[in-house]
């Protein structure tokens, strides 16, 4: 049985995914469980880039973007799963599902990603994810990820 990991902090999370800054959308991971599920954070701050135009007086993060913090944290996820298979692999999304936002996350927020695996296939991984503030979902999917 595996054990659960403790929390993975930047520079752990950089040595998993090839984001950086501005595109790195993960600042901590709080709890990883392989072949689980795993929670992570994203601290959201003003000095986001993407704020300049999503909107100005109404800063508002994209929904795509709290999207691909989800991936980002299934990334990670898959990775601690497997760690040896997908050393020099890259994952990419392969579709999502059930896709809901249910409340904006804006500036000061600490937006919560917490995904659970629902299964794997060969190169074809399946999970499910919510993204929370205060815990209250901000949004919802299904996300799909292959192996390349």
């Amino acid at each position: 049985m595996e054990t659960m990991h403790s929390q993975l902090r930047i520079q752990d999370i950089s040595a998993l995914l090839p984001h950086r800054y501005p595109f790195l959308l993960v600042d901590r991971v709080l709890s990883i469980e392989p072949g689980v599920g795993i929670k992570s954070l994203k601290n959201v701050t003003i000095n986001e880039p993407f704020f300049q135009g999503h909107f100005p007086g109404e800063p508002i993060m994209p929904g795509v973007l709290i999207l691909e913090a989800m991936a980002q944290t299934g990334i990670i996820f898959a990775k601690n799963t497997d760690p040896e298979g997908l050393e020099d692999k890259l994952m990419v999304f392969a579709g999502m599902d059930e896709v809901r936002f249910r409340r904006p996350v804006v500036p000061g927020d600490q937006l919560i990603m917490d995904l659970k695996l629902i299964k794997r296939k060969s190169i074809i991984w399946k999970m499910e994810g919510k993204a929370s503030v205060d815990d209250k979902v901000a949004a919802e999917a299904v996300l799909i990820a292959a192996v390349q």
